[in-house]
């Protein structure tokens, strides 16, 4: 019976290996589902980083700790990253995710729960966990990929992220909201984003596990099994392949640390200075909406221009935010809104040029688990600079940890150079 069923299973994947039609048809179709799963994926994402400091600061009474969330959903992203990459590499996409996102919903509600019973210790331990749906959330942007034409991958990761915009946009602007709904029932208002994070995460789970089939990784496999590579070709891309992981995950690091470090102050910074709940949120949404809206655009650079240009591109636009950020006056909200709309871009840049890099680095034999242990390095980077912002604050300046981060967006640039340079050394050796 298991033979049979092995074999049904084969047949079915042989269309697919045979087929170019039907390949782009499913590529098509699994661009939509992660679509749809990524509307409610941004939702779930944006209330740890809209509240999650606020709420911290609340039970714990002291700001020096107010980047402790941000750390601890992004070092649990970054465990989950490594847990969904090692499933979606045996299993497929659709089990890796769906497992992912409803991680995040279970600890959703465990910080819901936490703000009830204040509880520092469930508090910690469901940011952890929450985590997994941050991480599920960038780790969905590949399965777009699975299926597309070297020339589509970065328009694809675009689609994939542009899609986030929905719901991370619309989570920060419905703190208000949230929150009251939250005190109707009997929880404390900064927990209210979480309520819609719950939600969120579990119904972007299952649109992967009812939808994602036949899943685009392992007809990928498929396809690279049939094709059987020459041993030769296979030892030529392992070399290029070490410098492209280099290189991608470098830059998706360095972004995730200056973006992770000054959007988690951010709204500490807002708060000392009178800003309402509903101003944090309008400015944290909007710097979300800069960090996915412009894909589409990005995307088309980065296939059209190169991934290297627009590596380089993301240092300038981080440094930027990062002056821009030091020098706003802490009652206007307009200067603030452009510093964290450009912290927002230079991320973005950042992340689909390094995705696309990692892309063309790997082959579907050890891509997932090698995509998600490169963004287990990138949270754990991001879980650092949420670690230390609070520190830096605490000790000296939000202008001062806006220069910093700014000036760090700059080792971009020879670490670009660096890879340019070794690729026109191998190429004259050859």
């Amino acid at each position: 019976m298991t033979h049979e069923s092995r074999s049904i299973k084969d047949s079915h994947l042989r269309g697919y290996v045979d087929s170019l039609d039907m390949r782009q048809k499913l590529y098509k179709r699994s661009l939509l589902i992660v679509v749809i799963s990524q509307i409610f994926g941004g939702a779930g994402l944006a209330a740890g980083v809209t509240v999650g400091a606020l709420l911290a600061q609340d039970m714990l009474g002291k700001e020096s700790y107010a980047g402790v969330p941000a750390a601890l959903f992004t070092l649990g992203s970054a465990a989950a990253a490594l847990l969904v990459g090692r499933i979606s590499q045996r299993y497929g996409r659709r089990l890796g995710l769906a497992v992912g996102f409803l991680a995040g919903g279970i600890g959703a509600i465990g910080v819901i729960w936490a703000a009830v019973s204040h509880s520092i210790v469930l508090l910690f331990a469901s940011l952890l966990v929450y985590g997994a749906g941050t991480a599920t959330n960038l780790q969905a942007r590949y399965a777009g990929t699975d299926l597309a034409k070297p020339t589509q991958r970065a328009k694809a990761i675009s689609i994939a992220m542009v899609s986030t915009t929905v719901g991370a946009v619309a989570g920060p602007n419905l703190v208000d909201v949230t929150g009251q709904f939250a005190i109707s029932i009997g929880v404390p208002a900064l927990a209210g984003p979480f309520i819609l994070a719950a939600v969120a995460f579990i119904l972007a789970g299952m649109v992967f596990f009812i939808f994602l089939r036949p899943d685009p990784f392992v007809v990928s496999k498929a396809i690279t099994k049939a094709s059987q590579p020459a041993d030769s070709q296979t030892m030529s891309s392992d070399k290029m392949n070490t410098r492209g992981l280099i290189i991608g995950a470098t830059v998706m690091i360095l972004t995730q640390i200056v973006m992770v470090a000054i959007m988690t102050m951010t709204p500490i910074h807002m708060k000392h200075h009178g800003h309402s709940l509903g101003d944090v949120g309008l400015v944290i949404g909007i710097h979300v909406g800069a960090m996915y809206f412009p894909s589409l655009i990005t995307g088309v650079l980065v296939d059209k221009i190169g991934r290297q240009a627009m590596s380089i591109a993301s240092g300038g636009v981080l440094l930027t935010a990062g002056i821009v950020a030091a020098a706003a006056p802490a009652d206007s909200m307009l200067v603030l809104i452009i510093a964290l709309a450009l912290l927002g871009l230079g991320w973005n840049f950042g992340l689909i040029s390094g995705t696309a890099i990692i892309v063309d680095a790997t082959d579907p034999a050890t891509r997932a688990k090698t995509q998600g242990t490169i963004d287990v390095l990138m949270a754990l980077a991001g879980a650092s600079g949420g670690a230390f912002s609070g520190m830096v604050v605490a000790n000296s300046s939000y202008a001062t940890l806006s220069l910093v981060g700014g000036g760090l967006a700059l080792l971009l640039i020879p670490v670009v150079v660096w890879s340019r340079s070794k690729h026109k050394d191998s190429i004259s050796l050859n």
